[in-house]
């Protein structure tokens, strides 16, 4: 098993109905201004990577680039997804915090 702890996050926050993934749910999250950080995974085309880019700027949303399309898909019990929206500050502040403490340890 992967012990991964932001996909452990991603995760928790599916069950807490506070995650929604799929290009439908992530762009309507945005557009009602629910999206506190939307994820896109590093292996998504780089016209769906510009495109998320491009409404996160507009909307004033973080985005980050993490895992892969199949990694973030199972964490929260789908199929491949390229990215997913998290509607919560908590888990936001908890996935962007452990992001963090990642990148200062490499």
């Amino acid at each position: 098993m992967n012990n991964d702890k932001v996909l452990s996050l991603l995760g928790l926050a599916k069950k807490a109905g506070k995650l929604k993934g799929g290009e439908y749910c992530v762009e309507t999250e945005l557009k009602k201004g629910r999206a506190k950080l939307v994820i896109v995974a590093n292996d998504a085309s780089d016209n769906t990577k510009k495109s998320y880019t491009d409404m996160c700027s507009f909307k004033k949303v973080p985005i980050i680039f993490y895992g892969d399309k199949d990694s973030l898909g199972k964490c929260i019990g789908c199929e491949e997804r390229a990215a997913v929206v998290l509607t919560d500050e908590g888990f936001a502040n908890a996935v962007n915090k452990e992001i963090s403490t990642r990148e200062k340890k490499n």
